[in-house]
């Protein structure tokens, strides 16, 4: 199958769905075919290793396979927000905003788009565009798919957000959530099974940092989350330790409808210590906070 046609059969998301998107049908990831983005400009929010002090180059892709009750860039996730371009245009962006001084591009929640992307890197390296290409993904990848991004992605940012099933089905109705980004990550540090970070400027150049995002109330499941991936990885990956969960429209879910407290967020972090990460990133001061959300407001498309 050549790569251009996955769209027609679409099988790029675990969900696989195999509906045209080609031909404007949607599927869970709510996007056509036609590449969409809500903004591609320099973020200073990632961590340390990606924003430095210049900035990513962040990319807002609309649309997302998962759906989380509690996802902060709902504006986009639906697929209904952004500007739709040509594959053209996305390598145009990527030379655009290194010219601007990003230390990286990075590709936010890029999964529905991966033909395209593909095409569009390979350009922009032809036009002199050596930045590292950061995936930045919530972890519910086909691992399958992701076998196109090999020589393409050099860091790959993904989310392990939950470990227990009855979670991932009730937040984001995907109970095969924990599986599935146990595959993925597997894919993600086949391919880059090192991290490596430039001594003079700090910024990554190649590896994985997995993100955990802790939910209110689920401390246990967040001990389990590391456990499995200082058990798996050891220290060939980083991991970044997130307390930023940010209550918006969550009533129905009145349980996790508050931020994270201290207290919980302390427990993670001894544990970690406890089991022996060292490579990781911890979270300070106060930042569940929806003025980290950016506007998705077209800004660079």
């Amino acid at each position: 199958m050549k790569i251009m046609n996955k769209y027609e059969n679409c099988l790029l998301c675990p969900r696989k769905c195999g509906i045209n998107r080609a031909a404007g049908q949607t599927g869970v990831c709510g996007v056509s075919a036609e590449i969409r983005v809500a903004r591609a400009a320099l973020h200073y929010w990632e961590e340390p290793c990606i924003s430095g002090e210049k900035g990513s180059g962040a990319v807002f892709f609309s649309g997302c396979s998962l759906h989380c009750v509690f996802c902060q860039n709902r504006e986009i996730s639906d697929g209904k927000v952004g500007k739709i371009i040509s594959k053209e245009r996305l390598r145009d962006i990527f030379l655009e905003l290194k010219a601007k001084g990003a230390n990286n591009i990075n590709l936010v929640t890029p999964g529905q788009y991966i033909p395209d992307i593909v095409w569009a890197v390979r350009d922009a390296r032809r036009y002199g565009m050596e930045l590292p290409i950061v995936y930045n993904t919530s972890g519910y990848e086909n691992a399958d798919e992701l076998k196109q991004l090999e020589g393409i992605v050099d860091v790959y940012l993904p989310d392990f957000k939950y470990m227990d099933s009855a979670l991932s089905a009730k937040y984001s109705r995907a109970k095969d959530y924990p599986s599935v980004a146990k595959q993925a990550i597997s894919e993600m540090v086949r391919q880059q099974p090192r991290v490596v970070i430039d001594d003079a400027t700090g910024l990554i150049q190649k590896g994985v940092i997995v993100r955990q995002l802790l939910l209110p109330g689920h401390v246990n499941d967040a001990k389990a989350i590391l456990k499995y991936l200082h058990d798996t990885y050891q220290n060939s990956i980083y991991i970044s330790m997130m307390s930023q969960f940010t209550p918006i429209a969550l009533k129905d879910y009145p349980e996790i409808n508050r931020t994270v407290t201290r207290r919980e967020y302390e427990r993670l972090i001894d544990y970690a210590i406890k089991i022996g990460i060292t490579n990781a990133f911890i979270q300070e001061g106060n930042v569940a906070k929806d003025s980290f959300i950016p506007a998705f407001d077209g800004e660079g498309v």
